[in-house]
């Protein structure tokens, strides 16, 4: 698991870093969400990345190493994007999904349920030539992740520069685009066209950007060049204050902001969420053209009664580019059942929010109660979502939100 989590830590770090030649084609998408002009037909959210079958095997009794343990197997729809793209669905968006499908049965069983949703297919290759990315996660007697199997070539392979480019004007059409960062670079590099003489690397267009503790210390390392941050010791750090904690990751995530990045969100687990910018009105950015079906609508006007954008009004009465304002959302107590799913409900669930209308920091909040949801379930994405639930645990979450850290960067 080490090997597998450090492979993807490398390939975030160095996508970051890839100088790339942009002009004011699909590039905007990320810099400009939602900022287009008034004759531009509205579009939905775009988001690329692998749809996974997971194999969930769960033991009765603790784990003895090579010999069979009785237990329960699952199938699970999975993959990062999918999940994500599930979760917005699930909450009154119509993502439109970029991935890469076999024929086989795991191809069929994906195809199957993203039809029932009635969410579109045209972005989603269909080849009898791909094995459809397939992982088997063994979990211990408590739910956590105790070894894994991934089968993800076709991520990869299949999910090109050219299959992405087919689907260009449902991107630049996009109020907000998510962007799995287990592509391969030239699939990266397809949605920031060539067009110019000027190179930046990739990290100048990422406008949001949601690293949990590893992640982020592997990003600030790779953006600095120098092997400056060191990971977290969980057994310690985590029994300090969640000040403590943050002045621990701060100088890292000043890194990823200065480098280009306008807002970072860090996943905690169970500590929640730390909200950074150094631009503190981006936090209360919105999008000015979204589209609501049903429960959006709902959530959106439910949310925005309940979280008052005026909450946070007075701190953000400061002069723009000269700070860093960083708020501390905490999570809920849960019922933890599993908890492969809930990163990935929680951007999912500020993505929808974002997508409703609502800011970032409402749907940081909408995003945390999610996450909830996702742990309390068995599998990646809920079934459903409640709508009072999601908007009595956002309340509770954006109540007792905190600020951290507001004052000048010298």
């Amino acid at each position: 698991m080490e090997n597998s989590a450090q492979r993807r830590l490398e390939r975030v770090s160095g996508h970051l870093l890839s100088p790339i030649e942009v002009n004011n084609g699909l590039s905007q998408v990320l810099i400009k969400s939602g900022q287009r002009n008034n004759e531009e037909e509205e579009g939905d959210p775009v988001v690329i990345g692998g749809m996974v079958l997971d194999i969930h095997a769960t033991p009765s009794l603790p784990l003895n190493p090579r010999t069979t343990t009785p237990g329960k197997v699952h199938y699970v729809l999975g993959g990062v994007a999918r999940n994500i793209a599930e979760c917005m669905s699930k909450l009154g968006t119509k993502p439109y999904m970029i991935s890469a499908l076999g024929n086989d049965m795991a191809g069929k069983l994906l195809l199957e349920h993203w039809n029932s949703a009635s969410l579109s297919t045209e972005g989603i290759m269909k080849h009898q030539g791909i094995k459809t990315p397939t992982i088997c996660n063994i979990f211990d007697t408590e739910g956590e992740l105790a070894a894994a199997v991934a089968s993800v070539e076709a991520v990869e392979k299949f999910l090109t520069s050219s299959w992405i480019q087919q689907s260009k004007q449902n991107i630049f059409s996009a109020p907000v685009m998510m962007v799995d960062a287990n592509l391969s670079l030239p699939a990266f590099k397809s949605f920031l066209p060539i067009g110019s003489r000027i190179q930046h690397p990739i990290v100048k267009y990422v406008a949001f950007a949601s690293p949990n503790e590893d992640e982020l210390i592997a990003m600030a390392n790779a953006l600095s060049h120098e092997n400056m941050f060191r990971q977290i010791e969980r057994d310690t750090t985590r029994r300090g204050s969640v000040e403590s904690l943050f002045q621990f990751l701060k100088p890292a995530i000043l890194v990823l902001l200065e480098k280009g990045i306008k807002i970072v969100a860090v996943t905690l687990g169970a500590d929640g969420v730390f909200l950074c910018s150094k631009e503190p009105n981006l936090v209360r950015f919105s999008l000015d053209r979204t589209k609501k079906y049903g429960f959006s609508g709902q959530l959106y006007d439910n949310v925005a009664s309940s979280c008052p954008s005026s909450r946070f009004s007075g701190a953000l009465q400061i002069e723009r580019s000269s700070q860093l304002f960083s708020v501390h959302f905490p999570a809920l107590p849960a019922s933890v059942v599993r908890l492969t799913g809930a990163g990935d409900c929680l951007v999912g669930g500020t993505l929808a929010s974002l997508c409703s209308g609502l800011d970032i920091m409402q749907s940081i909040a909408v995003g945390i109660a999610a996450a909830k949801f996702a742990v309390e379930g068995e599998v990646n994405v809920p079934s459903e979502f409640s709508l009072d639930t999601i908007t009595d645990d956002a309340r509770s979450i954006y109540s007792a939100a905190k600020i951290l850290f507001h004052q000048s960067m010298l």
